[in-house]
């Protein structure tokens, strides 16, 4: 039977305010998480994805307060990401109301970290954030013109996406987080490509992100490979029934959707 579409809208948080830029520059204030938390929840939201999106180029931990005050306010699976270095991030996260723990840029740096965290507490509790984008002009080349970017997409690592992403898989990440840089804030609909070259290398979850402008971009990522779809600005800023705009359109492309 197939597993029903989630999703998810992402909450990307500087200094306790939801903020979004295009290609992750120009941030923009979009309001309180707690609220729009709230708000999501009431409106059919599947999961919710909480970023502290300059946690890691700050070098400072999440914002613990704003988490568990989130929690409070929805009963839906949160997952939380930035900051996260290790166990005892991970742990504390847990202790503080989320459900799941989402690395990137502490992963990319020692791998050995998802090892770690998922023989602790489980693979379905590690979500691997991939900030990817198509290599660019003077930098190493990639064997699949995708490399892998940190610190909230400031920097490049010249490490393949796809074979990142695969070796992730196989050291036991329950789900990836895949982020088209290059689409991110853009509103011209989802990386394909890039979700498709990454469903072929993995069998776990795809939570596909970056790029969605309208409810037509979403059935397309689903087509590509996605389990799940994530998405920002067209939540923040979209109408009150985006949520339900969106689930019907991929219902109506023919997919499970919740």
């Amino acid at each position: 039977m197939p597993v029903a579409v989630r999703v998810i809208p992402c909450l990307d948080v500087d200094a306790g305010r939801v903020v979004k830029g295009i290609n992750f520059e120009g941030l923009r204030d979009a309001g309180d998480p707690v609220e729009l938390a709230h708000r999501y929840d009431t409106a059919g939201a599947d999961e919710l994805t909480f970023l502290d999106v300059t946690a890691s180029s700050g070098n400072r931990e999440t914002t613990f307060d704003v988490v568990r005050r989130t929690a409070e306010e929805v009963f839906i699976p949160l997952t939380v990401g930035g900051g996260v270095r290790g166990v005892a991030e991970v742990d504390r996260l847990l202790r503080h109301g989320a459900d799941k723990a989402s690395i990137n840029t502490a992963a990319v740096a020692r791998p050995d970290v998802i090892d770690e965290i998922t023989r602790h507490f489980g693979s379905q509790v590690l979500v691997l954030s991939v900030d990817a984008r198509r290599t660019r002009p003077g930098s190493a080349p990639t064997a699949s013109g995708f490399e892998v970017t940190t610190h909230g997409g400031r920097q490049g690592t010249g490490i393949d996406a796809i074979a990142w992403a695969h070796e992730a898989a196989e050291r036991g990440v329950g789900e990836i987080l895949l982020n088209s840089i290059d689409a991110d804030g853009t509103k011209d609909g989802f990386d394909l490509e890039l979700i498709r070259r990454v469903r072929a290398a993995v069998k776990v979850p795809i939570i596909a992100s970056g790029g969605a402008g309208e409810p037509a971009h979403f059935p397309p990522a689903v087509a590509a490979g996605a389990d799940a779809v994530l998405a920002a600005s067209i939540f923040h800023w979209g109408p009150d029934n985006m949520m339900q705009q969106v689930k019907d359109a991929i219902r109506e492309a023919g997919f499970l959707v919740r």
